[in-house]
């Protein structure tokens, strides 16, 4: 019951309400109104927020043998009463609640993501019992269970693959860009995405014991070790209370004037000390809002400075997370890449499988006339096969063509693509290979400078991935990063995370899938694609870049690093008036009510120091993110080596502005699995 009058009395409204009888009480000074102490207007403030207080500080100080700033203002609010100053008594305890509600404010943290995984698993399964299907909850499958999974389904439980063959979606584990073929005898994770092609499975773990739960189980861990950050001045509180009641009572013992005595305690409360913090915190996250960056946590925008270590996701960090056709090789003198783009294209058109529908999509946009395919025939996880104009075409992997008695004699340019990290389709016509194609995840433009300019500012680069460790060097090579890491699991990357911090690092993690959520959360500092990134991910970070621009990196660290600059000086600032209103009022040239203007002029000036930080400029390549609506424009975009031009009618989403008023607008057009990048002039 105290504890909810307590929180009421604390709030945002009734703190608004004693600031309001706090301003009275200014007034009646100013204009010489004369009332009886009973009815001097602070008396509502002292009320207000002076209760809470100090039950707030009683209750640390007995409870938790915590002696905190709170302990400091409530005992000088306690002697400013009985020497009947309550205008002072009143000041202190208010800019007191004012600085717990700026504290709560910035390091509020969202938790709804790891509900947001929970509803990731699947509530009911498709047993086959002596060939019948029935649909039952996940709670009832037992232990060598067969299960069918459809296309477009997710897998209700770990298990084995004992019929059928198939591609499946392991981003929400792996966070790999390409879907991962299946046959006989593989493993699959529960709640990963059946895309083609109907499998039977045996159920090999349930409940607590499958690889979601455990998921969501290092999710929950890693949150719980989030301890909550103490304010600066609560940390020096143990040593300030005691200086604090030595000085003033030296000071009474000294000069015989308990005034004196009572006006050390006022000045010396360490208000502004309390108001560093949150105010230049509030500042900094106003203005990374304004460039498109959400800071949910102010702790974390203190840690980001601190950090040495930065450790990158690939997938849809990086890159985009969208495969598009890299490679047309031709291997028949006698067809050129188009001829060869046209035979693969009408062969896919029918397919679902998400590398068929980026080859069509390819097609589609240079322009290729596709044939209707014939005798279309797909063989899951393997491949496909049609008749068209140019005869028999078979497109898919090596063991589908070897299994067709089509010869295949083209291991180094296989290995090429692999060493590149692509994943690769073979084309055979009429019984023989007459080409392949390479598709790619796509390296976000920005990435290799971003990367440069962390390096500039020494810190160290690391990559973690779910993909293959040779699809992970490359992409790592190509944008500057060194240490790499691939082939791994969720936990596999939390227990990179966490032994980067055994080591002494202090780690910022940026990433964008489910997968990541765990490293996102165990890391000193979390950082989230926004737009294409997870709700879960997104919720488990401290900072979410809504505009996915992996180039606003550095300019975090810079606003950190000033940020951690400004608190500093403001404790500075707050410090060096606290001795100086001190050495006044042993001297008497302060008393209780001029100490605690003295003392309300120092938080001010912290304050505004504090607004500075908003309008700071950090960085060229950063700009104001606005809103435009739709408008005609030219656009260029380079497409496999050639350019073309074009005009479009397109909706704007970002624009970034200059300052000499030229508009450059950055947005994405979005095709299925592929995404050109385009730069309009307006």
């Amino acid at each position: 019951m105290i504890d909810e009058i307590t929180d009421f009395l604390f709030g945002l409204k009734m703190t608004i309400v004693s600031g309001i009888f706090l301003l009275i009480a200014v007034i009646f000074m100013i204009f010489g109104v004369n009332t009886p102490i009973y009815l001097n207007p602070a008396w509502g403030t002292v009320i207000i927020s002076g209760i809470p207080m100090l039950t707030l500080a009683m209750s640390r100080l007995i409870r938790e043998k915590w002696i905190s700033s709170a302990l400091l203002i409530a005992i000088a609010m306690v002697a400013s009463l009985l020497i009947g100053e309550v205008f002072a008594a009143g000041e202190v305890a208010w800019i007191m609640a004012l600085g717990a509600i700026l504290e709560d404010w910035t390091v509020e943290r969202a938790k709804k993501g790891l509900k947001n995984l929970i509803n990731l698993t699947p509530r009911t399964g498709r047993r086959i019992i002596n060939g019948n299907e029935e649909m039952i909850f996940v709670n009832e499958i037992k232990i060598g269970d067969i299960l069918r999974i459809l296309p477009g389904e997710s897998v209700p439980v770990d298990g084995e693959i004992v019929r059928g063959t198939s591609s499946l979606d392991q981003s929400i584990m792996t966070g790999e860009s390409l879907p991962i073929d299946k046959e006989v005898g593989d493993e699959v994770f529960c709640g990963t995405m059946n895309m083609y092609g109907a499998i039977d499975i045996k159920a090999t773990s349930l409940d607590e014991n499958s690889s979601l739960q455990k998921l969501i189980d290092l999710v929950k861990a890693a949150d719980e070790k989030q301890a909550p950050t103490q304010r600066i001045a609560d940390k020096w509180a143990t040593w300030l209370v005691p200086v604090a009641l030595i000085i003033a009572v030296v000071s009474w013992i000294v000069t015989g004037n308990i005034e004196r005595g009572v006006t050390v305690l006022v000045v010396f409360c360490p208000c502004a000390l309390i108001l560093a913090t949150p105010t230049a915190i509030m500042a900094a996250i106003g203005q990374a809002t304004k460039y498109g960056v959400l800071i949910k946590s102010g702790e974390a925008l203190e840690t980001l400075g601190g950090l040495n270590t930065l450790v990158f996701d690939k997938t849809g960090t990086l890159t985009y997370g969208n495969l598009e056709v890299s490679d047309v090789i031709s291997l028949n003198e006698h067809l050129t890449d188009e001829d060869l783009l046209k035979i693969t294209a009408s062969c896919e058109k029918l397919s679902e499988h998400p590398l068929a529908k980026a080859i069509v999509n390819n097609a589609n946009e240079v322009k290729i006339q596709i044939e209707e395919p014939e005798e279309f025939k797909m063989y899951p996880g393997k491949g496909v096969t049609c008749i068209n104009s140019y005869g028999r075409v078979y497109v898919g992997n090596s063991k589908f063509l070897s299994e067709n008695n089509i010869h295949i004699n083209i291991d180094s340019q296989l290995d090429k693509l692999k060493h590149e990290g692509k994943a690769s389709i073979i084309i055979a016509l009429n019984g023989e290979v007459i080409g392949l194609i390479g598709l790619s995840d796509v390296v976000r433009e920005d990435s290799k400078s971003m990367i440069d300019k962390l390096h500039d500012l020494g810190n160290e680069t690391i990559l973690l991935t779910g993909d293959n460790t040779e699809t992970a060097n490359y992409f790592a090579a190509k944008v500057g990063i060194s240490r790499v890491y691939g082939n791994l699991l969720p936990h596999e990357k939390l227990d990179r995370i966490e032994k980067l911090k055994n080591d002494g690092k202090n780690v910022c993690m940026i990433g964008d899938g489910v997968n990541d959520a765990p490293a996102l959360k165990t890391s000193d500092v979390g950082v989230a694609m926004g737009s294409v990134g997870s709700d879960v991910a997104i919720e488990a970070a401290d900072i979410a870049l809504l505009g996915d621009d992996i180039g606003k990196i550095p300019y975090l660290k810079k606003l950190s690093n000033s940020t951690l600059f400004t608190i500093k000086a403001n404790i500075a600032i707050s410090m060096t008036i606290n001795a100086v209103a001190i050495v006044c009022s042993v001297l008497g040239l302060l008393n209780p009510v001029t100490g605690a203007i003295v003392h309300n002029a120092g938080s001010c000036l912290v304050v505004l120091n504090a607004a500075l930080l908003y309008d700071r400029h950090f960085d060229d390549s950063v700009k104001i993110m606005d809103t435009e609506s739709v408008e005609h424009s030219h656009y260029h975009f380079h497409n496999d080596g050639e350019h073309t031009h074009s005009h479009d009618h397109v909706h704007i989403i970002n624009e970034i502005r200059t300052d000499n008023g030229i508009k450059h607008i950055h947005a994405h057009k979005h095709a299925f699995r592929r995404q050109i990048c385009k730069t309009y002039h307006s």
